[in-house]
């Protein structure tokens, strides 16, 4: 279930209400008129399962509220009511199917916000992985992909594409391109820096690497796995399961092959660079055809399941 917590003009009180109590998954509606002040309005409160959410968030935007009021939306981790129970069992599907496209829009947005801390991750993990890379060690590697943030600049242009929203699309792409721009600069210093500590060296580059030379050498698993990789994390955004984004961020190799290429460049070896070059485009490419498809395929599925559901009644 969901909490919603509604700011309302006085005058659309009665509307709102009308459609929340229409809402097929909607319990615990309360009414405070007069509470808000800023902007000032009738507090509206209900739980809604998660299901529902989508449909009813976006009657509420035709009514206006989201620019005269406020709309906000919670997760309940528990709730002990039978009405609750009764309201998830009448909604239609089950809510980790459900997708809540404003919430997606609204955290991919965040996620490929173009801010310090991005680009700040950005670097620190590409040179962990140089690191990594220097070592031949797949633990540095691992740990370098998880700390990367490049899955939610990746996440907005799948959902750009779906949602044609063009403004998301530009902001994802600057994020990514700048991101990886600014992270192979700063590597490919931190790359000279260590040598000149004595610390990485040519010929640990030229090595046969056993470990990590797969980063510099693209195939045809290197796509079908950004493409696996593309799904589980969209769904793992999309869906009330969360907890397979790490999985997600530690599949693929964009930020070793980013890094791989800088520390190639930094000695020269532009064979290998240029293959890290093909394998992180590789990967990008996977993941954002794989989002894409997976959001579409939801779309179509819930579009769907809300058909099934109106034809019933």
């Amino acid at each position: 279930m969901l909490h919603l917590r509604l700011i309302v003009p006085a005058d659309r009180t009665t509307a709102v209400v009308r459609l929340v109590e229409n809402t097929v998954g909607t319990a615990h509606l309360a009414v405070l008129p007069g509470a808000a002040r800023d902007p000032e309005g009738d507090l509206v409160l209900c739980d809604v399962a998660r299901e529902s959410c989508d449909e009813l968030i976006a009657e509420l935007r035709t009514l206006g509220i989201d620019e005269s009021g406020a709309i906000a939306v919670e997760d309940i981790h528990l709730s002990l009511s039978r009405r609750a129970d009764r309201a998830e069992a009448e909604a239609p599907g089950e809510g980790a199917d459900a997708v809540l496209w404003e919430h997606l829009a609204d955290a991919t947005h965040e996620e490929s916000s173009l801010s310090a801390t991005y680009l700040a991750f950005m670097s620190v993990a590409t040179m962990i992985a140089a690191c990594g890379v220097v070592l031949d060690n797949a633990i540095l590697i691992v740990g370098a992909m998880a700390v990367g943030p490049e899955f939610g600049p990746l996440a907005g242009v799948s959902t750009a594409l779906v949602q044609r929203a063009p403004k998301l699309a530009a902001r994802s792409l600057l994020a990514l391109l700048i991101g990886f721009a600014t992270a192979i600069s700063v590597t490919v210093g931190f790359s000279h820096l260590m040598d000149s500590l004595d610390l990485f060296h040519a010929a640990d580059l030229e090595a046969a690497r056993p470990n990590t030379n797969f980063i510099y050498r693209p195939d045809a698993f290197s796509f079908v796995v950004a493409i696996l990789a593309g799904i589980a994390g969209t769904l793992s955004l999309t869906s009330a399961k969360s907890g397979a984004l790490v999985g997600v961020a530690i599949s693929v190799t964009t930020i070793p092959a980013a890094a791989n290429a800088a520390v190639a460049f930094s000695y020269d070896e532009y064979r290998q660079a240029w293959g890290s070059a093909e394998q992180l485009l590789l990967n990008l490419l996977g993941i954002v055809v794989a989002g894409t498809l997976t959001l579409l395929a939801q779309k179509t599925f819930w579009a769907r399941q809300k058909a099934k559901a109106a034809a019933r009644e």
